[in-house]
């Protein structure tokens, strides 16, 4: 299966320099919640911009911007 790139948090051009890094395909979160971490899999990439961590994780889950698939900036 192929690698998703997850991006989390991010709010404007951040994401289009990122994604010119990073690559697709792409899920975009606007935050870092119990939803985004169980759809994280073991070979994906999780880049988290703004003020989202990585070991600070929301207990009510966000709307994500897009889904899977979703790979052009």
């Amino acid at each position: 299966m192929a690698r998703t790139v997850h991006y989390i948090g991010f709010r404007g051009d951040e994401y289009t320099r990122a994604y010119h890094l990073f690559g697709g395909p792409a899920m975009i979160h606007r935050v870092n919640d119990i939803r985004t971490q169980s759809e994280i899999g073991d070979e994906d990439l999780a880049i988290y911009a703004n003020k989202e961590r990585e070991d600070r994780v929301r207990d009510i889950p966000g709307p994500c911007v897009t889904g899977p698939g979703w790979d052009r900036p």
